[in-house]
């Protein structure tokens, strides 16, 4: 079994879960986004880069974003980086 999930987007927003759709812009900012996927390339998320080592990534242009390579397998949803780091 994976443990991640690939949620495609759709006008701006993703099946956070199965009956409740998200904003693209939260995903920058969720403890369960792993990274973007844009046409050609992959993205680290921001929220991940902020607790990792390198603290480092891209600017993630959401405009160009087909989906969102998500580790929430409890169906959690939504869960801001800033409970996290606060």
């Amino acid at each position: 079994m994976s443990s991640t999930r690939t949620l495609q987007v759709e006008k701006g927003t993703v099946a956070c879960l199965p009956k409740r759709r998200e904003d693209l812009e939260k995903c920058r900012f969720c403890v369960h986004s792993v990274k973007f996927i844009i046409p050609g390339k992959e993205v680290p998320s921001p929220a991940r880069a902020f607790c990792s080592m390198s603290r480092a990534t891209e600017e993630v242009d959401l405009k160009k974003v087909i989906s969102v390579v998500c580790d929430d397998m409890r169906e959690e949803g939504f869960r801001t980086i800033m409970n996290v780091i606060s």
